[in-house]
C-alpha cells in the first residue's frame, strides 16, 4: 500500500514576507511587492529591465540573529543557501520538529534545490583569483554546488535520510516537493524537508535574462505594476529572489504526534515539451501531460474533481496564454475552473517559484480561500470555463478542495502537483 503524505510545516523567505503569515496576507490582498532593482553595477543603467522582487535585508539580518547563525558559519554558504536555512527554521518550528529522536533523524530527508548557482559568488571568486591564488576562499567549490542547500540543512539538523537536490530551472521547487512525496509514499523516509531557493539578483543573471528579452521593461517607473500574469499588458516576468520549504510527512506519523495538517499531497506529474530551449510547445501538450499525470497519480481523483489551478503563469506574452489554453482544454466541462498566479504579488522566484506557490496553494486548501492574481486588469483569455480571479474568493462550495499546482522550466521540463485539504 502506498503511504499517504501530508504537509505539516511551512517556511518562507520572499519579497512578499519572510514568514508564512506575511506572505499569505500579501498574497490574499493582491498586493504587489515588486520594487526598483537594487543591483549595483556600472552597466545596470543599460539593462532594459529595472524592477525586481527583493528580500528585505533587515528581515534577513534579524532572522540570522534570531537563529544564532554565526559569521563563521555564514561564510560557508551562499545567499541562496542562507535563505533556504532560514525558511527551514520556520518550517521545522511550525511542524514542531525541533527536538526529535536520533531514530527519527535517520528517517528524515532533505530535498531542496535551486535553478541557478549563485553567480555573485562565482564572479567575486574569479576577481579574487585574478589578484592572488591565496585570496580564493577554500569554501568556493562547496559553496556553489547546487545540492549544498540540502547538504547544509541536513548537517544543521542531523537529518540522515535521503539527501536530494532537484535542479530543473523554474520547475525545481515543484519537482523537489513531488520527489519528496514519492520518497515518503514508497517508504524511503517518514519526513522530508522539501523546497527550493534562488538568489538571482546579480548583474550576470539579470543581464542574461534581459538579453533573452524575458524580463518586463515597460513598467520601470511603476514597478508595482510590472508583474501581471494573464493580463493583456504583460510584457515579461519580474525576477525575484527567495526560498520556501514545506515539511512533508507520512500521514500516520503526523497523526500519532498530533501535528497540524495543512493539506495532503495526492499526486505528482512530470512531462517534457521536447520543443524549445525557452518556450513551451504552442499547443500546450507538455503542460496537459503533466496535469494529466498528476490527476492519474492521485488515487480516486478525476479531472472533474479539480476546482482550482494555481498556475505557473510568469507574466510572459507567450507562456501565460499557452498555459490557460492547456488548462481549458484539459478541464473543459468542469464548470468554472478558478485560476490564479501568485507571481503578480512576489515576482518569479525561479527555482523557488514552484515551492512558494505550492505553499500558497496548501494554505488555500487549508483556509478555504483562493488568492487572486495581482495586476490582472484585462485577461488574455475569453474561455468561459476559466475564471481568472482578481479578488480573493471563498472555496467552500465543494465537498473536497482539490487543486493543481503547475511549474514549468526552460528546456521544456514540466511538473504538476495535485493537492487537497485534509
Amino acid at each position: 500500500m502506498k503511504k499517504r503524505v501530508v504537509v505539516t510545516g511551512l517556511g518562507v523567505i520572499s519579497p512578499a514576507g519572510c514568514n508564512k503569515s506575511d506572505l499569505w496576507k500579501n498574497v490574499l490582498s493582491g498586493t504587489s511587492c515588486i520594487t526598483k532593482s537594487n543591483i549595483e553595477h556600472p552597466e545596470h543603467e543599460k539593462f532594459p529591465s529595472k524592477v525586481a522582487g527583493i528580500v528585505s535585508e533587515k528581515e534577513m539580518t534579524n532572522l540570522i540573529k534570531k537563529y544564532g547563525m554565526a559569521e563563521s558559519y555564514l561564510k560557508t554558504m551562499t545567499r541562496s543557501t542562507r535563505m533556504a536555512i532560514l525558511a527551514t527554521e520556520e518550517a521545522i518550528n511550525d511542524a514542531k520538529l525541533e527536538n526529535i529522536s536520533e531514530q527519527l533523524k535517520e528517517q528524515t530527508g532533505v530535498a531542496v534545490g535551486s535553478g541557478l548557482p549563485d553567480f555573485s559568488d562565482i564572479l567575486e571568486s574569479g576577481r579574487m583569483l585574478e589578484k592572488s591564488y591565496n585570496r580564493l576562499s577554500p569554501y568556493f567549490i562547496p559553496k556553489i554546488l547546487q545540492n549544498m542547500a540540502s547538504g547544509q540543512i541536513s548537517m544543521r539538523y542531523g537529518f540522515q535520510g535521503p539527501n536530494h537536490c532537484a535542479s530543473t530551472a523554474c520547475a525545481t521547487g515543484a519537482h523537489a516537493i513531488g520527489d519528496s512525496f514519492k520518497i515518503i509514499q514508497n517508504g524511503m523516509a517518514t519526513i522530508m524537508v522539501s523546497g527550493g531557493t534562488d538568489a538571482c539578483l546579480n548583474p550576470l543573471t539579470v543581464a542574461g535574462f534581459c538579453r533573452l528579452r524575458a524580463l518586463s521593461t515597460n513598467f520601470n517607473d511603476t514597478p508595482e505594476k510590472a508583474s501581471r500574469p494573464f493580463d493583456e499588458k504583460r510584457d515579461g516576468f519580474v525576477i525575484a529572489e527567495g526560498a520556501a520549504v514545506l515539511i512533508l510527512e507520512e500521514l500516520e506519523h503526523a497523526l500519532s504526534r498530533n501535528a497540524t495538517i495543512y493539506a495532503e499531497i495526492l499526486g505528482y506529474g512530470l512531462s517534457g515539451d521536447a520543443s524549445n530551449l525557452t518556450t513551451p510547445h504552442q499547443d500546450g501538450k507538455g503542460a496537459v501531460l503533466a496535469m494529466q499525470q498528476a490527476i492519474k497519480d492521485a488515487e480516486g481523483v478525476t479531472k472533474n474533481d479539480i476546482t482550482y489551478v494555481n498556475a505557473h503563469a510568469t507574466s510572459t506574452p507567450i507562456g501565460d496564454q499557452i498555459e490557460l489554453s492547456a488548462i481549458g482544454s484539459l478541464l473543459q466541462g468542469n464548470g468554472k475552473i478558478i485560476v490564479s498566479s501568485m507571481k503578480g504579488c512576489h515576482g518569479h522566484l525561479l527555482g523557488a517559484a514552484g515551492c512558494i506557490e505550492t505553499l500558497s496553494t496548501v494554505l488555500a486548501c487549508y483556509h478555504a480561500v483562493i488568492p487572486p492574481t495581482a495586476n490582472l486588469e484585462q485577461c488574455c483569455s475569453n474561455n468561459p470555463s476559466l475564471k481568472c480571479i482578481t479578488e480573493k474568493q471563498e472555496w467552500k462550495d465543494v465537498s473536497r478542495r482539490i487543486a493543481l499546482k503547475n511549474a514549468f522550466g526552460f528546456g521544456g521540463t514540466n511538473a504538476s502537483l495535485c493537492i487537497s485539504n485534509f
